[in-house]
Order: structure tokens, then C-alpha cells, then sequence
């Protein structure tokens, strides 16, 4: 990537924390841009679990070969679903805390926003509210919460385990030190643990829950406009039943960062801001469509039922959404986003 003829003198506002903006500075960093920073705040998470190619994405774009090298591995995945016996599977991610993926991933000082003069920026990144338009698309009602478990003897640390009940889903993640983290999605730990044959009896122990957090797929309407783009969760989120929400907010970030510098070197706007929400847009239908066979095949509860309803409702709205847009005009090479007709 490379430095951008119209952002010389110019700089690029970013608002918000998380992997999507660190991403998006640090490409943007690498690329010579000048950053403007307003970090907000957000409500961190407990525990991610970094699947083996989201690893390597952020290896490679933040050039940290290493990364995380040390943190506790999964191997294996146990997967109970449905009427199904639990069938297990090679996985392989680390389990890091938030913070670690913060402090890992930190860019290099900027100016801030508050301190930044009168200088225009060129553009802004929104990675946090308010956003340029408010209208968000949710896929569904999924509210969760997290636990604090301590595991049995039983239980593998290399291990995590998924499981549908009748009103819901868990997800165990241990945390390498004889502890894990229990999500849930649909109801209460406690009350969903004690509809769970597989998961139940690897729990010894569980601490009070944290408060509600929606984990339903959602995005905004519009991800683009004229001298802005909308990237991270706070703009599009994905279902943790199907997708890698990390790798997302990197993919974004990668594709934000390349229109930026596509911008600044003269190419359309109107096409860039197109291909942006277009690019995005398909990403959530094909999360959508992912995610529909594990709300079909899990259960006939009421719960499952809407919950499958909302899934294909977003991933109809998204195709209609898809179908009145124009073929891709853009194609990323590495980190720089080009025309087709030059790509070949």
C-alpha cells in the first residue's frame, strides 16, 4: 500500500476501539495516512477464542509472526446439536482475553480528535455511534451472557464444547487455568446449563453471570457515504453459532483501509462507497446462509422457530438488497484495492 496523492496534508478520522479500528490504523499507519483518533469506549468482552485463520490474518496484516505463540491452544471441538449424538471435531484457535488482543494490537500514537485544530479531515471511519445514518437491520433477538465456570476433572482444557437446547445454545471456552467461560444464547446460564446433558456435567462450579449483551446479527443500512465508512460491531455484527467475528472486523478493516487510499488517489467515489456496502452486505448473507441450517436443525421450540424465521428474513432482505447493485468494479490485490480491468 501506498501513500495517496490527495492525503497528503490531509487526515483520515477514526472513531471507536476494537479490531476493526486497530486494523484499519495500522494499515493506514503503514500507508503514511495521518490519523485523527476519538477511542470512545466499549464494553469488553471476557474471552474470544482465535480460530487458526484469524490468527494468521492478524499475524500477517500487523506483520507479528508470533503473535499469541504462548496463549492456550484448542484443539478439538464437541459439537451436540439437535437430536444428535455429540460428535467431536479438530479445532484449532488460542483463547486470549480482550484485553490481550488490545494491548497486542495497539497502533502507534496519533493525534486526537479533540486536539486535531480546524483541519477537515478527508474522511471519517466510524467504528462506534453515533454513525452518519442510525437505521440498523437486526436478524433476530438473541440476547446472551457470559459465566465464570470452574471445570470438572473431566473436562479437556484443549477442548471447547457447543450445545442446542430446547430454549437456546451454550458455548464452553476454557481458559487454560482449570476455569472456562460459559456463553449463553437464548436464556440464563444456569437455566440453560441444566438443559444440557453434554455440557452440564463439566461444570463444577459457576459464578453469577454478567448482564444481557445482544449477540443477534445485525447491520446498518448503509456502511457508506460521501466522506465516511462504518466498520466493526458496532456496524455489522455477527451470530458467534457461524462466523468468525474476529477475521470479520479484520476483513473490514482491510477493505475500509483500501477504499481510503483508493480515494486518495482519485479513484470514483460513488464506486468505492458502492463496492464497500456491496462487499459487505454480501458477507452478511453469506453468514446469514451459514447460520441457517444450525436454526433449522436444532429444535422446533418456539425459540428456534423465530429465531430461524429472522435468520432467512435477513438473508431474503440482504439478496433483494444485493440483486439492485452493480458487479464488483474493484478487486483487492494484498492490501491495495484496483479496478478489475487492471487486476488481471
Amino acid at each position: 500500500m501506498t501513500g495517496s496523492v490527495l492525503l497528503r496534508g490531509r487526515s483520515i478520522a477514526l472513531r471507536g476501539q476494537g479490531v476493526a479500528v486497530a486494523t484499519a490504523a495500522n494499515l493506514l499507519n503503514r500507508a503514511g495516512v495521518t490519523l485523527e483518533l476519538e477511542p470512545g469506549s466499549r464494553r469488553p468482552v471476557p474471552v474470544i477464542m482465535l480460530s487458526d485463520p484469524a490468527l494468521a490474518l492478524l499475524r500477517d496484516v500487523f506483520s507479528k509472526p508470533d503473535l499469541f505463540a504462548g496463549k492456550a491452544r484448542i484443539e478439538r471441538r464437541v459439537v451436540r446439536w439437535g437430536a444428535g449424538e455429540a460428535v467431536a471435531m479438530p479445532h484449532g484457535a488460542v483463547v486470549v482475553s480482550e484485553d490481550d488482543l488490545t494491548d497486542a494490537l495497539a497502533a502507534a500514537p496519533q493525534a486526537s480528535l479533540a486536539n486535531a485544530g480546524n483541519t477537515k479531515a478527508f474522511a471519517t471511519i466510524h467504528g462506534m455511534s453515533p454513525f452518519p445514518v442510525s437505521n440498523m437491520q437486526r436478524f433476530g433477538e438473541r440476547l446472551s451472557s457470559t459465566a465464570l465456570v470452574r471445570l470438572s476433572a473431566k473436562a479437556d482444557p484443549a477442548t471447547c464444547w457447543v450445545e442446542s437446547v430446547d430454549d437456546g445454545w451454550l458455548f464452553l471456552i476454557p481458559d487454560s487455568v482449570g476455569g472456562a467461560w460459559l456463553l449463553s444464547v437464548g436464556g440464563a446460564p444456569e437455566e440453560l446449563a441444566a438443559q444440557a446433558p453434554m455440557i452440564a456435567p463439566l461444570i463444577d462450579t459457576m459464578e453469577p453471570a454478567s448482564g444481557a449483551f445482544d449477540t443477534s446479527p445485525r447491520m446498518l443500512e448503509q456502511l457508506a457515504g460521501e466522506g465516511w465508512l462504518a466498520l466493526g460491531t458496532a456496524a455489522l455484527a455477527f451470530d458467534p453459532i457461524c462466523g468468525d467475528g474476529t477475521a470479520q472486523a479484520t476483513r473490514e478493516a482491510i477493505l475500509a483501509s483500501a477504499v481510503i487510499t483508493a480515494l486518495g488517489r482519485g479513484e470514483d467515489q460513488a464506486a468505492l462507497i458502492t463496492h464497500y456496502h456491496s462487499m459487505l452486505l454480501a458477507a452478511m448473507r453469506r453468514h446469514l446462509q451459514l447460520s441457517l441450517p444450525f436454526y433449522g436443525g436444532a429444535g422446533s421450540s418456539p425459540w428456534w422457530r423465530e429465531q430461524y424465521a429472522a435468520s432467512r428474513a435477513g438473508y431474503d432482505w440482504c439478496t433483494a438488497r444485493l440483486a439492485t447493485m452493480p458487479e464488483p468494479r474493484f478487486a483487492l490485490h494484498g492490501f491495495d484495492l484496483v479496478r478489475r480491468e487492471l487486476a488481471a
